[in-house]
């Protein structure tokens, strides 16, 4: 189990770390990593016994960085995906580390916070477009929900506005938890028809923006809605009966 720092702050920039278990990469089939997003067969998964690295989940990618060894050797971080086991993540790297191993971490910041203000951007806008969420994915530049609604209730000057008045309020996020049996008590909370939020660990966490939102969700985001700045609707789309696309940028 690696102790996940950014579930706490994910304004955290750089630490240190150990490295408990290295796992060579197979084509991608090794556990943890996705055939669909196959590695070189030099590279090697990397699990360490704290992180800073969000890895890919929940439509946002996997944290990039740099491992920092004692000698300075500064040694890419070019994915960072779930591991085998529950809170385990293996980092993607192609130069050897050695079991026992202390490394300095860094997070490539300016790629995460824009990460962080888009998928934030996101949960303003669901409340916003007030319908079943089918799908999303979040990059760098640019962000989408995917809907379950009539075309024709989809207005993109409507979206665009009524989303930036709600960043305009500049309210703060907080994380709150609660258990398996509070969420089963409370089905409405989950928006996301595609992704059901973990069980089994005994609780759950949720991403509340007071007078806004409220939902489950363990991604980063940034702790205060003001911080998005605000968004454009790049184009909306149908991509089929029950998934109509929202495009957004920052601008």
């Amino acid at each position: 189990m690696t102790e996940l720092l950014f579930r706490e702050d994910a304004y955290l920039k750089v630490a240190t770390a150990t490295v408990v278990r290295i796992d060579a990469h197979s084509g991608g089939k090794e556990p943890g990593l996705r055939a669909a997003s196959a590695a070189p067969m030099d590279t090697m998964g990397v699990e360490l016994d704290r992180t800073l690295f969000y890895p890919l989940g929940g439509g946002q990618p996997g944290d990039t960085g740099f491992f920092i060894r004692a000698g300075g050797e500064r040694i890419p971080v070019t994915d960072t995906r779930k591991g085998p086991t529950p809170d385990s993540v293996l980092h993607t790297v192609s130069a050897p580390l050695e079991v026992g191993e202390t490394v300095r971490l860094e997070i490539d910041w300016a790629r995460r916070y824009a990460l962080m203000r888009l998928h934030t951007a996101l949960h303003v806008m669901s409340c916003v477009v007030t319908a079943p969420v089918t799908g999303g994915n979040i990059a760098p530049d640019k962000g989408r929900l995917d809907f379950d609604i009539d075309m024709s209730l989809l207005d993109p000057a409507r979206i665009e506005s009524e989303t930036n008045a709600l960043i305009a309020r500049a309210v703060d996020t907080e994380t709150v938890w609660i258990t398996d049996e509070e969420l089963d008590a409370r089905p409405e909370l989950v928006k996301t028809m595609s992704v059901q939020p973990p069980r089994g660990a005994g609780r759950i966490r949720l991403l509340r923006i007071a007078g806004i939102d409220l939902q489950p969700c363990g991604g980063t985001h940034v702790r205060n809605i003001g911080e998005i700045g605000a968004i454009r609707v790049l184009k909306i789309k149908n991509e089929g009966k029950k998934n109509k696309r929202v495009e957004i940028i920052l601008v």
